[in-house]
């Protein structure tokens, strides 16, 4: 089910999708009890119509307009996973709103030769050292179309393994993860281009999961990203969230007024901020 925020305003929708998490094929009848036309896509997809907007002002405003629609859909049991780093200011508006626990899915893109910002794959990884690998994902079309050698792939893949690591150790150390068991697991990044990312970071997130561990379902939740690149990625998650598809669709950063560099630094004070408003109080036990 792919959401517009344009559908998460209608009332009718939001009555339709009833509580817990939409179900694949049920955007249909949220639609047509909210009145509304649908473009039928795949059988687990359907469009539902998104508005023209300006730019967002930055990541932070991004971030509080995605989480009032995620919001809207009443998830049971919130966990939100940041892709790093520009998905963690995203994410830490949405896992605030939600009053959810906040945690990162480490994901590092595979550029092509001589245009860096162009994915043609990405490894990702959730876990720790001694847990599942990094998971790589490669664009074959892309890699062709781009001249990514298997010597370019092989040299890029250990740079980014390297640093993958030393975000691990940076971010997370020795600390012990959440189960996703039970879980409604939203995954947030600050954008999508050609997905190449993203579907590393779900399939690492999927080999994560321990037997009888599963999460309840996966959202993927961004604010913008190409209408064509979401229906391929329909098939790895339950629902998606995204509030706005431009046509035609450019760069993440273009879709931004200020889209700084995010720092080592912001991500740990997010995650320090997020830990402090989700802890229980000194002295009593979580439930």
């Amino acid at each position: 089910m792919f959401v517009s925020q344009d559908v998460l305003r209608r009332q009718g929708a939001r009555k339709a999708a009833g509580p817990g998490v939409p179900k694949r094929g049920s955007a249909k009848a949220a639609a047509r009890a909210a009145g509304l036309a649908l473009r039928p896509l795949e059988p687990a997809l359907a469009v539902l119509p998104v508005r023209v907007r300006q730019p967002f002002a930055n990541r932070r405003e991004a971030g509080q307009e995605l989480a009032h629609a995620v919001q809207a859909l009443r998830l049971p049991q919130p966990l939100v996973l940041a892709l790093p780093r520009g998905g963690v200011p995203v994410a830490a508006e949405v896992a605030r709103v939600l009053g959810a626990p906040l945690e990162l899915l480490l994901v590092r893109k595979i550029g092509a030769p001589g245009q860096p910002e162009l994915a043609v794959g990405a490894m990702a990884w959730r876990g720790s050292e001694h847990g599942p690998q990094p998971q790589t994902v490669l664009d074959a079309g892309l890699v062709t179309a781009t001249g990514a050698d298997p010597a370019y792939v092989r040299r890029v893949l250990a740079r980014e393994g390297v640093e993958l690591a030393r975000r691990q150790r940076r971010y997370l150390g020795g600390r012990e993860l959440l189960s996703l068991a039970g879980r409604s697991v939203i995954v947030v990044a600050d954008g999508i281009a050609t997905g190449s990312t993203v579907r590393a970071a779900l399939q690492a997130l999927r080999d994560s999961e321990a037997p009888g561990q599963a999460p309840r379902a996966i959202v993927l939740a961004v604010p913008v990203a190409p209408s064509e690149v979401l229906e391929a990625l329909a098939d790895a998650v339950e629902t998606i969230v995204c509030l706005w598809t431009p046509v035609p669709f450019s760069a993440v950063g273009v879709h931004y007024r200020a889209f700084a560099q995010v720092s080592d630094e912001d991500v740990l004070a997010a995650l320090r901020t997020s830990s402090a408003a989700t802890s229980p109080p000194s002295g009593v036990q979580p439930r």
